[in-house]
C-alpha cells in the first residue's frame, strides 16, 4: 500500500491557452474597448469629486 494512494487526486493541468492570431476587426474592438473603460474611469473619477445629486429625502413641512 503505497501512502498516496486515499485521498483526494490533483486535478490534471490544463493545457495552456495558445495566443491566436487577431486580425483587424478583434485588434480594433479591443483598442474601442479600451478607450470605453477609459472613458468610464474618468467619468467616474468627475462624478466622485461632485457630492450627491439630489438631496431631497424625505421633505419635512414648516408645521409641527
Amino acid at each position: 500500500m503505497s501512502g498516496r494512494e486515499g485521498g483526494k487526486k490533483k486535478p490534471l493541468k490544463a493545457p495552456k491557452k495558445q495566443n491566436k492570431d487577431m486580425d483587424e476587426d478583434d485588434m480594433a474592438r479591443k483598442q474601442k474597448e479600451r478607450e470605453d473603460a477609459k472613458a468610464l474611469k474618468e467619468m467616474q473619477a468627475k462624478a466622485k469629486g461632485k457630492g450627491p445629486l439630489s438631496t431631497g429625502g424625505i421633505k419635512k413641512s414648516g408645521k409641527k
